[in-house]
């Protein structure tokens, strides 16, 4: 399977170095040795985590003299919490943040009512169920949103995410349904669906003309079943070693993944997103293992 043709980039995420919810996960490691390992490792682009700095001269320069790009941030939406301007008044300033560093798709999840920062709330039980008033709410607001971002050449990608409300496939349906896809794109995510336990290829090929930007990660299955036993967190699956990156889980039928990407006109950017516990699994071990199965699966 041939990736090469398409104009698809790839990057890495700074969450599997430090982890912004859980700041002890790699608390020792600078963004400099972040930065330097994505780009030996053999990635183009990151997304920014807690520790880059908000100072845009400081943080460009540190991209430029390792030859690498910011391709996204994580928004985080609250249009179930607070007033609507609230959120959309901090998107733009995050937009613009971004539009000055040349990243073209800003990932956002609605985080109102999620559980996925607490670390005794069990995945499974306690998941927040959205009422129809709090979608119209995210809805309405993420067309808003899409406007915003378009104002600057860029578009939003809806990341569902574990603990949000918008964690299953029908609701990530029904938000997409609702929202104008021209203005509120995918984040294509395999790790998410595949903890949800929807079967990613499927998420994938059902959204792929909608897909603006894609994560990469795989799931441990032997820590999926912990997690519902013993009615873990989000965090304590993290922590516990739920995600991994392509070529070490085994639940991601990625040459799946990969024969939907080959025939579909996507273009943009994968980046690997599989948060570990750097002090267990090496961040640029496990990077070059995903650059390398990457490389091997499609010759990008």
């Amino acid at each position: 399977m041939n990736l090469s043709n398409h104009n698809i980039k790839l990057g890495c995420a700074p969450i599997n170095w430090t982890n912004d919810d859980m700041p002890e996960l790699g608390g020792e490691l600078t963004y400099q040795q972040c930065l330097s390992e994505m780009a030996l490792a053999g990635f183009t682009g990151s997304e920014i985590g807690n520790k880059y700095p908000k100072d845009l001269p400081t943080l460009k320069k540190a991209l430029d003299i390792r030859g690498m790009q910011i391709c996204n941030a994580w928004f985080s939406c609250f249009f179930t919490t607070k007033p609507e301007e609230e959120t959309l008044n901090a998107f733009i300033e995050h937009r613009d943040f971004l539009h000055s560093l040349g990243a073209k798709v800003i990932g956002v999840a609605e985080v109102g009512v999620s559980i996925q920062g607490v670390m005794d709330a069990p995945m499974f039980d306690a998941a927040p169920i959205l009422t129809d008033e709090q979608f119209e709410k995210i809805a309405n607001g993420l067309n808003k949103m899409g406007k915003l971002a378009k104002e600057k050449g860029m578009d939003i990608a809806y990341h569902y995410h574990m603990g949000t409300g918008i964690q299953s496939l029908e609701e990530f349906d029904r938000l997409m349904n609702m929202t104008d896809p021209d203005l509120v794109y995918a984040l294509f995510d395999t790790g998410h669906a595949t903890f949800a336990g929807e079967n990613a290829v499927e998420v994938l090929k059902k959204y792929i003309d909608r897909v603006k930007h894609i994560h990469f990660k795989d799931v441990r299955s032997d820590i999926l079943q912990r997690v519902k036993d013993e009615k873990l967190s989000f965090l304590q699956a993290v922590k516990a070693g739920i995600y991994t990156v392509p070529g070490d889980g085994d639940l991601v039928d990625w040459d799946g993944v990969f024969t939907v990407l080959s025939d579909s006109n996507y273009e943009g950017w994968i980046v690997i997103e599989a948060e570990q516990d750097p002090g267990i699994a090496d961040p640029l071990e496990y990077a070059i293992k995903a650059r390398k199965f990457i490389n091997e699966k499609t010759g990008l």
